[in-house]
Formats: structure tokens, C-alpha cells, sequence
């Protein structure tokens, strides 16, 4: 028996404009946008690796601020995951049997909240922290990410919305907390040599 809940009457109608609008769009456009949706990721990872090696320059407090990014990441992910175990959402591509440009993943893949979307707006939101010009960049990759879930197919649109705010909240907390005693945590750990490395430039 399937107890997965659907989530078509929250915005299916509009999902299904966007998969028809990206069925008609011109093929470089929708090659363009599925390499991103699958391999965007990785540029969140250069970003993360450009802010830690340009915090090196500026103090171990930085550093560390850096240093802690892929962590919220991975704890926004940890998150987003419980989420969706809890609600059971069914992928849309499966729900209303429509043509997408990505394969539909299986049942039991879960939808809502969209992890793509989480640990990019995760990214984005700590890397804020660390460089404005870099969170910037790493905001305006997470909007595209999402909505680059939407037009393969794969997440509802309020998939993506959520998955957003799921990361972006996680980010924002622990990223808070870690930022205002960063000077601190950082003059213990760089009296370890290993990580005196890891903190400073010079």
C-alpha cells in the first residue's frame, strides 16, 4: 500500500507549467540546466574551499568561521533528511505521470523538502559569514539551483521553497552561534600545531 502523501494540490498546476515550459525550450537551454541541477553542487564546494583559503589571509577567527561551513552543510542535510523521512512526499514526476527532463527517481526517493535546494541555500547562507562577495555568488547559485529541480522535474516548486528555508535557518543558527565566539575558539585551537595550519597563512 502507498501512504506516501502527494503533493499536487499544493501547486501541481503550476509544476506542470514548468515541466511544459522546459519540454518546448530550445535543447541547449534544458542541457544547460540539467548539467547544472546534477553537478551544481560542486561549485558550492569551490566556493566553501575559496572563502577558508581567503580567510587564512584574514585571521584564524575567519578561518574557523570558514573551516565550519561543509559542517552546517552537512547538519542542514542531516535535517532536511529527518524531514523528509517524516513526511513521505512522493515525487511529482510520479504523481501526475508527466514527461520530464530527468529521470524520475524511484519510489521511496522522497520529495519535500529538496536536499539540493537545502544544502545549497545552506552554502550560500554560511558562506555570508565568511565573504559577502562569495555569499552572494553562492546565494544567487542556490536560486538557480532550486529552481533548477523544478524545470528537470523532480520537486514540486513548494519542494524547493522548503528546502530553501531548511537550510537557510540551519545556516543562519548555528552560524550565528559559531561567528560570535569565533575569535575565541580559535586562539585555543591554533596553540595546536596541526591546526595552526588550517587557521593562519603564515
Amino acid at each position: 500500500m502507498n501512504l506516501a502523501f502527494g503533493g499536487a494540490s499544493i501547486d501541481g498546476s503550476a509544476y506542470r507549467d514548468v515541466v511544459d515550459l522546459a519540454r518546448h525550450s530550445p535543447g541547449w537551454l534544458d542541457s544547460t540546466i540539467r548539467v547544472w541541477s546534477t553537478f551544481g553542487l560542486a561549485v558550492f564546494a569551490l566556493l566553501m574551499l575559496a572563502g577558508w583559503w581567503r580567510a587564512r589571509q584574514v585571521g584564524a577567527g575567519r578561518a574557523l568561521t570558514a573551516l565550519a561551513v561543509p559542517v552546517v552543510v552537512v547538519l542542514a542535510y542531516g535535517v532536511n533528511d529527518a524531514l523528509k523521512a517524516v513526511v513521505h512526499e512522493d515525487r511529482p514526476c510520479r504523481t501526475l505521470q508527466v514527461r520530464t527532463l530527468e529521470a524520475c527517481p524511484a519510489h521511496g526517493d522522497w520529495s519535500f523538502p529538496s536536499n539540493h535546494a537545502a544544502i545549497a541555500a545552506a552554502a550560500a547562507v554560511a558562506l555570508l559569514f565568511v565573504s559577502r562577495r562569495l555569499g552572494r555568488i553562492a546565494c544567487l547559485a542556490a536560486v538557480t539551483m532550486a529552481a533548477s529541480r523544478v524545470w528537470v522535474g523532480v520537486h514540486y516548486p513548494h519542494d524547493v521553497v522548503a528546502g530553501v528555508v531548511v537550510g537557510a535557518l540551519v545556516a543562519l543558527g548555528s552560524m550565528s552561534l559559531l561567528y560570535a565566539r569565533s575569535a575565541i575558539l580559535a586562539r585555543r585551537l591554533t596553540a595546536a600545531a596541526p591546526l595552526r595550519a588550517l587557521l593562519s597563512a603564515s
